[in-house]
C-alpha cells in the first residue's frame, strides 16, 4: 500500500512540472537573439520540475531555435543554471473537543485543541540559459561540443514524449549547392571537397568514399 502510494504521488508530482512550452504562469522556455546567429535559450521550471529537465528542455529548444532559423549545428558558448527559492507557509487551523461530566450542581468540563497547519515549506524552481552560437556547417576548428541540431530535437522530443513535427525528421545537412567548397574544411563531416571547378576555383562536397 505505501509502495503503491508514493507511486501515485511520484506521477502527480510529474504531471504537475512545467512542460515544455513557451513561457506561461507554470515556467518555460524564452529566447533573445544577440547576433544574427547567437541566441540567449533559457528555461525556468516550477517547484515540482526537477534540475534535470530543466537543462534538457533548455538544450531542447536551442536545437529547435537552430532548426527554425535554418541551421544545422550549434555551440554553447555559456551556461548559467541555478535555482530560486521561497517558501510557503500553511495557514493554521484548530479544532477544540471536549466532554462535561455534572454531578448535581457541579459541571466538569474536560476540553482538548488540536492545531495543525504552520509549516513552513521551501520551494525550489530550477533554471537554465544557454548562449548559443548557430551555424549552417559544421565548426571546424571550435575547441568543445558541436551539437548537431536535428539529431538533439529528435532525441530529446523521444525522451519526453514530444511529437516532433514531420518537418524536424533527422537529415544529415546537405551542401548548400553542387559548388560548395574551396578545401575540406568547407563540408560536413564524412565528406570532402572534389570535382573542382576551374574556372571558379570551387568543389562539391562528395561523401567519403566516393570519387
Amino acid at each position: 500500500m505505501t509502495t503503491r502510494l508514493v507511486f501515485v504521488t511520484a506521477l502527480a508530482m510529474l504531471a504537475c512540472a512545467t512542460p515544455y512550452q513557451r513561457q506561461g504562469f507554470r515556467g518555460g522556455f524564452s529566447e533573445t537573439q544577440l547576433d544574427e546567429n547567437v541566441f540567449r535559450v533559457s528555461f525556468n521550471g516550477n517547484g515540482f520540475t526537477s534540475g534535470g529537465r530543466a537543462v534538457d528542455f533548455a538544450l531542447l529548444r536551442s536545437a529547435e531555435l537552430a532548426r527554425e532559423r535554418g541551421y544545422h549545428y550549434f555551440v554553447i558558448v555559456e551556461k548559467t543554471g541555478g535555482y530560486s527559492y521561497e517558501s510557503y507557509t500553511t495557514p493554521t487551523q484548530s479544532h477544540t473537543t471536549g466532554t462535561a461530566t455534572s454531578y448535581g450542581n457541579t459541571t466538569q468540563v474536560n476540553a482538548t485543541t488540536t492545531t495543525t497547519g504552520g509549516e513552513t515549506h521551501l520551494i525550489a524552481r530550477p533554471g537554465m540559459s544557454n548562449t548559443i552560437v548557430c551555424f549552417k556547417q559544421k565548426p571546424e576548428n571550435f575547441q568543445g561540443m558541436v551539437y548537431n541540431a536535428d539529431f538533439v530535437y529528435m532525441s530529446l522530443s523521444q525522451k519526453y514524449g514530444i511529437a516532433a513535427p514531420d518537418a524536424y525528421s533527422y537529415m544529415a545537412p546537405s551542401a548548400p549547392d553542387d559548388l560548395a567548397c574551396r578545401a575540406d574544411k568547407d563540408c560536413v563531416m564524412g565528406q570532402w571537397c572534389g570535382r573542382m571547378d576551374a574556372s571558379s576555383g570551387r568543389g562539391t562536397c562528395i561523401p567519403m568514399g566516393q570519387r
